[in-house]
Parts: structure tokens; sequence; C-alpha cells
């Protein structure tokens, strides 16, 4: 009778995580699909009525190193992510799920950086200075929020360090600044940051889903829906653009949610971060050591040398057999997957080996040795044209 009974009983359990696990799935799914519908919408209506806007919020830099368009694009799009965002935050919360008040949360700690990169787009001329401030306070602000701060990166040499906290929250305010800025960084062909984005947050939610953690599942799927919303506008033909607002609203809250799987799983290692976001941290470092030491440049002024310029330069730019003149629309989006699939070196095997420190930095490793090959293969030689 008593086995009958722990039977049935064990039963109901198996039965009740079973229904509350296709609810939550199901949830989640809903808030995708919300994300995704209002984003679409939105940016469907910038693009529509651009003709009301475009004469400010307009990028007509043609002549700028790192610009490969040339006709006047509006590069707004983030407004539509975060307005999309807020609306997947808002429809958790007044269904008092998991997820409704941190996605708003972080919808608010994310304006100041958001707005200064919105800023920009419309005067194109916001400093840098203003920039990394309005980074810098959405980064405390959302540490103090989330009390979140890094306090260990794997290392045991370094880790001791960590446990002070001005050195902890310093390296935090760094580190999140730094991802954020680097989603604008390669941000310069159509769909090449919002793609990136969309791989590495489907890998925190993926990672987040394998430790049981449905806020981070949450948090990253609905920036998922979010961006995807936008893409479809975006790529392959570019008829509106992220803009710095949206690259570092994108880059802010990957940063953000990669410091809180780590914090709140300690089974994953903090090296995850660094490989799953190794494509855009690569990029930004070795940016500011080519510029500063290798050119004796300033490395905040944007420049052609980046490697998603240098395929498009080499291996896929359209010429006008007629003519010879360059056809920016057609080269530009051919350029984006092959920088999605360089980015996949460092996003899949994180994806796999998340909780294998020795592994996630030797693949680290790897994975700058085939940047820097990559690099000096391009600028060197001719690229083959089985490549193009």
């Amino acid at each position: 009778m008593k086995n009958k009974i722990f039977i049935y009983l064990n039963t109901c359990q198996l039965l009740y995580i079973h229904k509350t696990t296709n609810r939550n799935l199901l949830l989640t799914v809903t808030i995708l699909s919300i994300a995704f519908i209002i984003s679409f919408l939105v940016t469907m209506l910038l693009v529509r009525y651009e003709h009301i806007h475009t004469h400010i919020s307009g990028d007509n830099e043609f002549d700028a190193p790192q610009k490969f368009h040339n006709t006047n694009i509006s590069r707004i799009g983030g407004i539509a992510i975060i307005i999309s965002l807020t609306f997947g935050g808002l429809f958790r919360y007044f269904l008092k799920q998991t997820g409704g008040v941190e996605i708003l949360s972080l919808v608010i700690v994310s304006l100041p950086a958001f707005f200064v990169g919105l800023a920009e787009d419309l005067t194109k001329n916001a400093g840098i200075k203003i920039r990394f401030l309005g980074i810098s306070i959405s980064a405390i602000l959302g540490g103090v929020v989330f009390n979140v701060w890094i306090r260990t990166i794997g290392i045991e040499v370094f880790d001791p360090i960590f446990l002070i906290p001005f050195v902890s929250i310093g390296f935090t305010v760094f580190a999140v600044c730094g991802l954020t800025n680097s989603y604008n960084i390669i941000d310069g062909f159509n769909g090449l940051a919002s793609m990136v984005g969309i791989l590495t947050l489907l890998s925190i939610s993926y990672v987040g889903f394998q430790v049981n953690d449905s806020l981070i599942f949450i948090l990253g799927m609905v920036l998922v829906g979010a961006i995807f919303g936008f893409f479809f506008w975006n790529y392959p033909m570019g008829k509106i653009f992220l803009g710095d607002g949206g690259a570092y609203l994108i880059g802010f809250w990957i940063a953000l949610l990669t410091i809180l799987l780590v914090t709140r799983n300690h089974d994953v290692s903090p090296l995850y971060a660094l490989l799953v976001n190794a494509y855009p941290v690569v990029e930004t470092l070795f940016t500011i050591w080519r510029r500063k030491f290798h050119k004796n440049k300033n490395p905040t002024i944007a420049d052609d040398m980046h490697l998603h310029t240098l395929i498009y330069r080499r291996a896929v730019k359209w010429e006008d057999s007629e003519n010879g003149r360059i056809v920016s629309n057609v080269g530009n989006p051919r350029t984006s997957p092959y920088l999605w699939l360089i980015a996949g070196i460092g996003i899949i095997p994180a994806s796999i080996f998340w909780n294998s420190p020795y592994l996630l930095i030797s693949l680290f490793f790897f994975f700058c040795f085939m940047y820097f090959v990559s690099f000096l293969i391009i600028i060197r030689f001719k690229v083959p044209n089985w490549v193009k």
C-alpha cells in the first residue's frame, strides 16, 4: 500500500513538473513572438515614414572610411528594439511571470547607454567621452540593481585581486563598457552586429537552460525576438541601420546577461564569457592595438582596416562588369555571413564546453590565432577565387 501511494505521489509530481515546464516554455515562446512582432512593426513604420525623419536620423556620411553604403539610410533601428523589449517586459509583468520585473529593470538601466548612442545617431556630434560616460552609468546601475560584479575571472592566480570591491566594481564597468562599444565597432555591414548578437544570445539562453536558470533563458530569448524583428528589415538590403543606440543596447544587454549567467551559476566558468564574446572582444582589442601602437594614431578615430572591411574589399565587393563601379548594396550583405562564421568559431564551442575552464581558455587562444592568421592572409595576399 505504501509503495502504491509513493508511486502515485511521484507520478503526480512528475506530471506537475511536466505541466509547469510546458507552460513556462509556452510563455517563453509567446514573449519571443511578441517581441518579434512589436519590433517588426515598429521597424516597418520607421522605414515606411523615413521621409519624415531621415533628414535627422539618416546616415549620410558616405565618404567616412568605415561607411559602405551610398544612400541616406536611417540609423535609429535601436528604437524598435527597446520598444519591443519594454512590451515584452510588460507582458510578463502583468501576467505575474518570472522575468517581467527583470526585463523592465534591464531596459531602465540600459537607457543611459541607449540614449547617448541615439544622440550620436541624431546629432552626429555626441563626443566619445559623453558616450563612454553614458555606458559607464548604465554599467554601474546594472551592477547595483542586479547586484552583479565580476569577482572571479576563472584564473586562480588573479582571482584574489577581484575580492577587493574597488577592483571588482572597476573591472565590471570596464568589461561592460568594452563589450558594449565592441558591438558598435563590428556594426559595419547589413546584419553583421545583429546576427552576431542573436547567435550569442542563443548560446547564453541555451547555457541558462542547461543550468535550469529560467531568468537568463527568458532575458536572452526576449532580446532574440526583438533583434529578429529588426533584422528582417536590415538584412540583406539594409532598409534601416542599428545605429550607435541599437548597437550599444545589444552590447550592453549581452554584457550584463553574460555576467548574470556566470554570477548566478557557479557551474558556468567565467571563461565562457570570454569565448562566447570572442569575436567582438578580439576585434576591439586588436583595433586598439593596431591604431595606437602599430599606426601611432588615436584609437577612437575610425578607419577602414577592420577584418570585416578587409573581407569586403578583398573578397566580396561587387563590381559592375560594364563600368567597374562598386555596387555596395550587393557586396555589403555578402560580407556578413563570413563574419557570422568567424563569430561561430567562438560561440559554438563555448556553448558546448561552458563548464570546462582549461578548454575554454585554450579555444579562446585558438580563436585569436585564427583571427590574426585570417587578417594577415587577407591583407597580404589576394583572396582565392573559391572564397569569392
